[in-house]
């Protein structure tokens, strides 16, 4: 037999006071009695009466909840900025609905659309490329929106993340200083901004520093993926590019593993720096130097920023860049 839902009714006429008494009492109002509220709690307890957000919304136009859209729940980057957003959703006392969309934008489209129709106050993007129809569903829908993990200028979105241009362009020098006249870029897709925009400017400025002509042959936009750096790593082999650096962490575990599977020497024939410092780093042999990125922090900021506009409070900055630093392992010499 189906269970009946208990309704904010049912706990009035058993503890026999109003309903407005009740919604004071699950809200934490401090002005009810100590002893009414005692009664209240217990027909609670007793019925098993969960409010319902979305009825509550209803009324007050608000369900304390959030959707935090993320483009692959495997990937160890966006675990940790998820992280880093539930806790401080859960210190503000926001429910959270975490969508995967595979990074494909049909389903993107589908996931902005299924969290919207369940009534978010605001939604955490996750993600490196904004469609031009998400967009379009984010301007409708009215609601603040927050990009995570990459710069969102050009979209005219709050964001938080490191300064993408910047930290390329060290980590660029860094192989540069090492001897190496041949550096390549490999990221994900190039028609994302955080890739053809940002990464790709860094790496420019560190070629042209060196006095280095920039070579597009150089650069190498593909899925982030381990079985993308495997594959990649013969086609590397077969050319007189001597270190790489890549964008993501699994990718250039892949390009590691690719090339010491056929037989180059990793630092001592080619050089790899990875970008986001997630246990991906760390596994490979040799370790892999990365770029470190803040991300629990990156999560956590902007879960922060995503309340503050939900409850229209004063925001000094609505694109925000956090610290990145370096780390030296093995992978480079």
């Amino acid at each position: 037999m189906e269970k009946q839902t208990v309704t904010i009714y049912d706990v009035a006429r058993e503890a026999a006071v109003s309903m407005a008494t009740v919604s004071r009492v699950v809200n934490g109002n401090p002005n009810v009695k100590p002893a009414t509220r005692k009664k209240v709690l217990d027909v609670i307890e007793r019925l098993d009466y969960r409010p319902n957000a979305v009825a509550r919304g209803l009324a007050s136009k608000k369900t304390t909840t959030v959707g935090v859209i993320i483009p692959d729940v495997t990937n160890a980057f966006f675990a940790q900025l998820a992280l880093g957003i539930d806790d401080i959703a859960s210190m503000y006392k926001y429910n959270i609905i975490l969508a995967n969309s595979d990074e494909n934008g049909s389903k993107e489209l589908q996931v902005v659309n299924t969290l919207l129709a369940k009534q978010v106050d605001g939604i955490v993007f996750m993600g490196n490329k904004i469609g031009d129809d998400i967009k379009q569903e984010f301007k409708r829908a009215q609601i603040p929106v927050v990009v995570s993990g990459f710069m969102g200028e050009e979209d005219n979105l709050p964001s938080v993340s490191i300064d993408y241009v910047a930290a390329t362009k060290e980590a660029v020098t860094n192989l540069l200083n090492h001897g190496n006249q041949h550096v390549a870029l490999v990221t994900g897709p190039i028609d994302q901004a955080i890739n053809g925009k940002y990464r790709l400017s860094g790496y420019k400025q560190a070629l042209e520093a060196a006095g280095i002509e920039f070579d597009d042959a150089s650069v190498f936009g593909t899925n982030e993926s381990y079985d993308a750096g495997y594959k990649l790593a013969e086609q590397l082999q077969n050319s007189d590019i001597s270190a790489a650096f890549v964008g993501d962490d699994e990718l250039a575990a892949g390009l590691l593993n690719g090339l010491t599977d056929r037989g180059v020497k990793v630092p001592e024939a080619f050089e790899i720096i990875t970008s986001n410092d997630t246990k991906y780093a760390e596994v490979t042999r040799p370790k892999m130097s990365s770029v470190t990125q803040p991300l629990y922090d990156i999560g956590a900021v902007s879960m922060r920023l995503l309340t503050k506009l939900m409850n229209s409070e004063e925001v000094d900055e609505r694109n925000i860049i956090l610290p990145h630093g370096f780390v030296e392992r093995d992978s480079a010499k």
